[in-house]
């Protein structure tokens, strides 16, 4: 049985929120790019500062995970313009959800994606959508468990490295 509690952030967990995303983005992706890479999008685009920024702007969920009283992931959602390819569909994109290392494979992912899948019913989606990197063949497996599938795919910046991330949808 799960002991993940999801919470949605305030304004008074941004810097948790922060610190979250930093963590689990480096943790996620150091191994597989260039330190100077990293280095670039977390100090420029990535910035603890702009982050706490998009906790509690309008158009931005965050839900935060515990296990007990230990923040172990979160998740943001956007209700922003959609991707050409879905135009005419109410939808809602995940622009992130992570956990920490230690916490992958004990059911945090599937707690925020549930939440996730709620919170777009609420807002009445019709399509939640999200981007991810190509060679992130364990997300992608994830994603692709819950329903999503690939309808498209866009260019990421990480530092001076252009990657191709996959779009991927999953109709409500």
């Amino acid at each position: 049985m799960s002991t993940i509690r999801i919470e949605e952030a305030t304004k008074k967990d941004a810097a948790l929120i922060a610190d979250l995303s930093r963590k689990t983005f480096y943790d996620s992706f150091a191994a597989d790019n260039t330190e100077e890479d990293m280095e670039k999008f977390l100090n420029e685009q990535f910035t603890r500062e702009k982050l706490m920024e998009e906790v509690g702007a309008p158009g931005n969920i965050f839900l935060l995970a515990y296990d007990g009283n230990e923040p172990v992931g979160y998740a943001r959602m956007r209700e922003t313009p959609n991707p050409v390819l879905l135009e005419g569909s109410p939808s809602i994109e995940i622009a992130r959800i992570y956990a920490v290392q230690k916490s992958i494979g004990k059911g945090v992912g599937s707690a925020l994606m549930q939440q996730c899948i709620e919170k777009a019913k609420q807002k009445n989606a019709r399509v939640i959508w999200l981007g991810v990197w190509e060679k992130n063949y364990k997300a992608i497996a994830f994603y692709s468990k819950w329903g999503f599938e690939q309808f498209g795919e866009h260019v990421f910046m990480l530092g001076n490295d252009p990657q191709t991330d996959w779009l991927m949808k999953k109709a409500l």
